[in-house]
């Protein structure tokens, strides 16, 4: 078994971009090959598949294939025509290739698959066939799996690697992942908490981490923080005033493991001294700005949500230009500039191009 580690990544987002190119098939051209995303667990490979859903639009079925719990009758089975007394194959529903239309196939946990699966996968993967039944021209398959070095059982064999094309994936940092987040609802709270705690998204690979308690660690075991389990933590965090303080923390140690799920309760209890963004608005020159930073890079966030037009923004940034901190300022910055939303507002704001060109050493 040969065990696969790169040094070098890519993003999720250029992952989404070179799988198209890489994978799909063309007449007369069988220089297609299947892209393997490689990463540690709860990194985002998945979401790749609605990333090109959103740009490649509906020319395509884009279809989710959970590799390690499929059987053989859920890709195909050889049934008897009594009518010509031969046996004759018929596809799984889950591939839709009754309408014809190009598929994107993801593979998830495509090194875990099954081995009485592995042939038919691998003709799927090599050959574009669901059984003896071809793709649609112009299909595209792809996989995920994770690190070999991540000991969850992805162990390559040698001779399975020059079918693929092994992709290793980059984990998304803190500034990445917030702008993310920032388009996907999750609360202001959660995503200040990660802008100031940016290790909790390191990588174990990175060099460095031995003693970093909130990240996987192949040699650990026990629950932890990733860019998915932060996300889910989003719920427990907008219902905390509900839910209870000691209760919520029950449920973030449950998501993120005990050492994140401290350190984010304790970063939650500041919320009393975030000053409503419509009140900064009202009066950037005259409200007090908060001396525990916690509560500042909240109203950061806050202010990204809740921003809607230039005159908003140009009072605020009144308010930003009081702070001490300029690191603190190209958060701000950042969120308003990563997010769709607001790009366009910040980009023909005159206060934000005149920050922006005193203090670009910090973007």
């Amino acid at each position: 078994m040969s065990k696969i580690n790169f040094s070098d990544t890519i993003t999720i987002d250029k992952a989404a971009v070179m799988i198209p190119l890489l994978s799909a098939t063309r007449e007369g051209d069988d220089g297609h090959i299947t892209p393997i995303l490689l990463s540690e667990p709860g990194v985002g490979k998945t979401s790749t598949l609605k990333l090109m859903e959103q740009a490649l639009g509906d020319e395509y079925d884009y279809i989710y294939v959970d590799c390690p719990s499929k059987d053989y009758m859920d890709i195909a089975a050889t049934i008897p025509n009594h009518e010509t007394k031969a046996l004759e194959q018929y596809i799984g529903s889950l591939f839709k290739l009754g309408n014809g239309r190009k598929k994107v196939i993801m593979l998830d946990e495509a090194f875990k698959v099954p081995k009485l699966m592995g042939v038919l996968f691998t003709r799927l993967m090599l050959e574009r066939m669901v059984g003896d039944v071809p793709l649609p021209m112009g299909s595209i398959v792809y996989g995920t799996s994770n690190n070999g070095s991540d000991g969850v059982g992805d162990n390559v064999q040698a001779h399975q690697l020059d079918r693929v094309c092994l992709l290793p994936m980059a984990k998304p940092d803190a500034r990445r992942w917030n702008v993310w987040a920032t388009a996907n609802g999750v609360c202001s709270e959660l995503r200040a908490f990660v802008a100031m705690n940016p290790r909790i998204l390191a990588s174990y690979r990175d060099g460095g981490q031995d003693n970093n308690e909130f990240i996987f660690h192949p040699s650990k075991s026990g629950k932890f923080a990733s860019p998915r389990t932060l996300f889910k933590c989003n719920r427990a965090v907008m219902n905390r005033d509900i839910i209870g303080a000691a209760d919520t923390e029950v449920a973030l140690i449950g998501t993120i493991g005990l050492a994140a799920a401290k350190a984010l309760s304790v970063f939650l209890d500041v919320k009393s001294q975030v000053v409503p963004t419509k009140t900064v608005i009202a009066d950037p020159m005259g409200v007090k700005v908060p001396e525990d930073i916690a509560a500042l890079c909240m109203m950061m966030f806050n202010a990204v949500d809740d921003i809607t037009t230039q005159d908003e923004l140009s009072a605020f940034m009144k308010f930003v230009k009081r702070m001490n901190q300029s690191e603190m300022q190209s958060i701000f910055f950042t969120m308003m500039m990563g997010n769709k939303r607001s790009t366009k507002l910040a980009a023909n704001n005159d206060d934000i191009k005149s920050w922006t060109k005193d203090n670009y050493k910090y973007l």
